[in-house]
C-alpha cells in the first residue's frame, strides 16, 4: 500500500495511512475510540455491514479514521485508501455515508481482488456522544455491549449473554454490531515456554499477565505483557475469571499446577490449559476428583496444553497454545449461536 493522503474538501485537515497499514493489525476499535475521545476530537467509525462473495473481512470488521488516529482494516488494502476520503468527509459535514464496492458500486476503477461485494456505513463520533461513551464504561466493566445506529442517531443495548457480532436491518436501516469484553490472558510460569506463550498472547491482541509466584520483583521483559508475583489463586481473583479470559499453565511444579487449577477450573474462565505429559494425566485428573473438582470442569480442562502442531521449541509451544484458544473460541461460537470472544 503506498502513501495516501486526503482531504474532505478545501481547508480540512488531512488524514494520512501509512506506508505499512500496522494500523491493521487492530481488530477491537474501542482503544481507538478511546484515544480520540481524550483527545476531544471527532472520528469517523467505519462499520463493514454486508458481505457477498467471501470478502477478506467478515460483517462487524470496524475501522475509525481520524487527524490523530487510523486503526482497523476492512479488505486486503483495496478500499481503506477510498474509505479514507468519505471518512474525511463524513468527519467534516457529519453526514453518514453508506458506501458499495464491488458489484453495484458507482467507483467502478476501486477493484476487490477477491470479487466479493462490501457494503459500509461511515458515521461521525463526537467525544460527548452519550453512547460512545456508554460503550467506553462498559468495556472498562467488562460487560457486553451492542452499538445500535442508524448512522445519526445511535443507542447501546445490553444483551442476554454474549453480544452478536453484526447484524443489519435495510427498511429503516438500523445496524446492530456487538462488542464483547477483551480477550485476556492469564499464564502460570517462568520457563521459555511461558513466556513464548505470554509474548504472543500480547501480540495477538490479548490482554496478557505472566503470573510467577514469588518471582523476581523486575518483571519480564516482554512488550505488553502485566506481570504478578503473587501465588496462582490470588493472581487469578484479581485478574477476573470470565467467559473472556483463558489461564495457561506451564509452571513444570506439580503443586503450583494444581492450585491453579484449583482455582481456574470451577470458574467461568473460557480456556484452561495445562503443560505436562500426557502419561501422568490421569494422575492429575485424579489428584483434581480427590480435591472436589467435578467432572463438568475437568471436561473444560486442554491437558497436554495446545494443538498437536509437532514442535517442541518455546515458540511452537506458543503458537500451538494461542491457536487451540482461538478453536475454542470457535467452537463455543458455534455452540452458541454468537461469537464468545475470549
Amino acid at each position: 500500500m503506498v502513501p495516501q493522503t486526503v482531504s474532505a474538501m478545501e481547508g480540512a485537515p488531512a488524514i494520512s495511512l501509512p506506508e505499512w497499514p500496522m494500523f491493521g493489525l487492530a481488530d477491537d476499535m474501542r482503544p481507538a475510540l478511546r484515544t480520540i475521545s481524550n483527545a476531544g476530537e471527532a472520528a469517523a467509525l467505519v462499520t463493514l455491514y454486508r458481505v457477498e462473495g467471501g470478502g477478506p473481512r467478515p460483517p462487524g470488521a470496524q475501522m475509525v479514521v481520524s487527524s490523530r488516529v487510523v486503526s482497523g482494516f476492512l479488505s486486503g488494502g483495496c478500499i481503506e485508501g477510498d474509505v479514507a476520503i468519505h471518512a474525511a468527509r463524513t468527519i467534516e459535514d457529519g453526514a453518514p455515508r453508506h458506501l458499495i464496492y464491488g458489484e453495484g458500486s458507482p467507483w467502478l476503477d476501486i477493484r476487490l481482488l477477491c470479487g466479493a461485494r462490501v457494503e459500509l456505513l461511515v458515521e461521525r463520533v463526537v467525544p460527548d456522544d452519550p453512547s460512545l461513551i456508554r460503550l467506553l464504561a462498559l468495556a472498562d466493566a467488562r460487560r457486553p455491549a451492542v452499538w445500535v445506529s442508524d448512522g445519526r442517531q445511535r443507542r447501546i443495548d445490553l444483551p442476554e449473554g454474549p453480544a452478536p457480532d453484526c447484524r443489519v436491518r435495510s427498511a429503516p436501516f438500523e445496524l446492530r454490531r456487538g462488542f464483547n469484553p477483551a480477550p485476556r490472558l492469564a499464564v502460570i510460569g517462568a520457563d521459555p515456554v511461558a513466556l513464548a506463550v505470554a509474548s504472543l498472547g500480547a501480540q495477538s491482541g490479548f490482554e496478557t499477565t505472566l503470573i510467577r509466584p514469588l518471582g523476581p520483583e523486575t518483571p519480564p521483559p516482554l512488550a505488553g505483557v502485566a506481570y504478578s508475583r503473587a501465588n496462582p489463586k490470588d493472581a487469578l481473583a484479581k485478574i477476573g475469571l470470565d467467559p473472556w479470559t483463558a489461564v495457561a499453565i506451564a509452571t513444570h511444579d506439580w503443586d503450583t499446577d494444581h492450585n491453579a487449577l484449583l482455582t481456574a477450573l470451577p470458574s467461568a474462565a473460557g480456556y484452561v490449559g495445562v503443560l505436562g505429559s500426557r502419561r501422568r494425566l490421569a494422575e492429575r485428573l485424579d489428584r483434581l476428583r480427590a480435591a472436589g473438582v467435578g467432572e463438568a470442569s475437568l471436561d473444560r480442562l486442554r491437558a497436554p496444553i495446545g494443538l498437536d502442531l509437532g514442535g517442541k521449541a518455546p515458540w511452537e509451544v506458543a503458537i500451538a497454545v494461542i491457536a487451540q484458544i482461538v478453536a475454542e473460541r470457535e467452537r463455543q461460537a458455534i455452540g452458541d449461536g454468537a461469537k464468545l470472544r475470549l
